[in-house]
């Protein structure tokens, strides 16, 4: 990539060639990753987890009732597997073979990937929660959990103790430290994990507007929102106040995670894009964006209106619902974009 960076679609990826709500675009795109960096190995395993992945997603996978989750949505889920398959092509091609990851570790990675957001989906037979975002505390183990049932129906049984250790790259439940993996190849497989899902999150054409809007719907939901202090400030007062602490954030959790105890594997996108990371250069734009806003207080300027992608069309407006009621029993403005 040379020059400015292009213009997106709310639904495309960094690069703006590839459809990041459409499981076949994506699946299609890492397709073509995966054969040019493992000429001749089997990609059926990861054909079938997009198949199943998708049923996850829409309700149709046996005992679970579809993703209802409207920030950790479909696209974010196929935008953060492109953004790790593109990683494990440019690690590969930056490395000499005795320190290459090879084929069966990046279909693990991958499958990881595809799935590390499966612990926010609800099981049917759990009706007493009303939302997946309910979860999201625990969201990670549960993915681990999903993981480790699911690698052996695909024959991939020796896999799936690793992968549900890895997907703890991609939360906050178990520190990265105390992650038990034998293997050192493991442990970076890790961390382009962990890498991939924050790249992918906030790298969103629309980040700011879905932070805004729906990632605090999530934390309310969560009851996140609300912190740990009785009688005192919530955490969150708003879908603003979430924004007005986002580039703190970004400096002091999210770009240092990325760089110490991910160790920096977000460079390994460059090999794939003549050196540049179109990545982190949409995370400035967007942070940029941010601050332009903060400073003028000119909060009309977030206009963008995303499509969300869940199990049903209404779920936007059922998650709205659920988010003031909560917010009324905290005596909190119930319009979420509210100051």
């Amino acid at each position: 990539m040379t020059g400015p960076l292009p213009d997106r679609r709310n639904e495309f990826d960094v690069t703006n060639t590839v459809r990041v709500s459409s499981p076949d675009a994506v699946r299609d795109a890492v397709d073509e990753l995966f054969r040019k960096t493992y000429p001749g190995a089997s990609y059926d395993a990861l054909w079938m987890a997009f198949h199943d992945y998708e049923r996850l997603f829409d309700g149709s996978f046996p005992g679970y009732v579809g993703c209802d989750t409207v920030y950790h949505d479909r696209q974010h889920t196929l935008d953060m597997t492109l953004a790790m398959a593109r990683l494990l092509a440019g690690y590969e091609q930056s490395n000499e073979p005795d320190m290459q990851l090879g084929a069966e570790r990046a279909v693990l990675g991958l499958m990881t990937a595809l799935f590390h957001d499966s612990g926010y989906i609800r099981r049917t037979d759990e009706p007493h929660w009303e939302n997946g975002a309910q979860l999201t505390n625990w969201h990670v183990s549960r993915s681990s959990e999903f993981l480790r049932a699911y690698l052996p129906e695909l024959g991939l049984e020796h896999l799936a103790g690793r992968a549900g250790m890895l997907v703890h790259f991609t939360g906050y439940e178990h520190d990265v430290d105390d992650i038990e993996l034998e293997d050192p190849l493991d442990a970076t497989l890790g961390h382009l994990l962990g890498t991939a899902d924050l790249l992918a999150q906030m790298a969103d054409r629309c980040y700011l507007e879905k932070c805004r809007d729906r990632l605090y719907a999530e934390f309310v939901l969560a009851g996140i929102a609300f912190g740990d202090a009785v009688g005192g400030s919530p955490t969150y007062q708003s879908g603003q106040d979430l924004l007005r602490q986002t580039p703190g954030f970004w400096r002091q959790a999210a770009f240092r995670r990325m760089n110490r105890q991910f160790n920096r594997a977000y460079r390994y996108m460059e090999p794939m894009f003549d050196g540049r990371n179109p990545y982190m250069e949409w995370i400035d734009t967007n942070l940029a964006y941010l601050d332009q806003v903060l400073t003028t207080g000119n909060w009309a300027g977030l206009r963008r209106k995303p499509p969300c992608f869940t199990v049903k069309r209404d779920t936007v407006a059922k998650v709205g619902a659920l988010v003031s009621h909560r917010l009324a029993e905290h005596e909190l403005p119930t319009d979420i974009g509210r100051t």
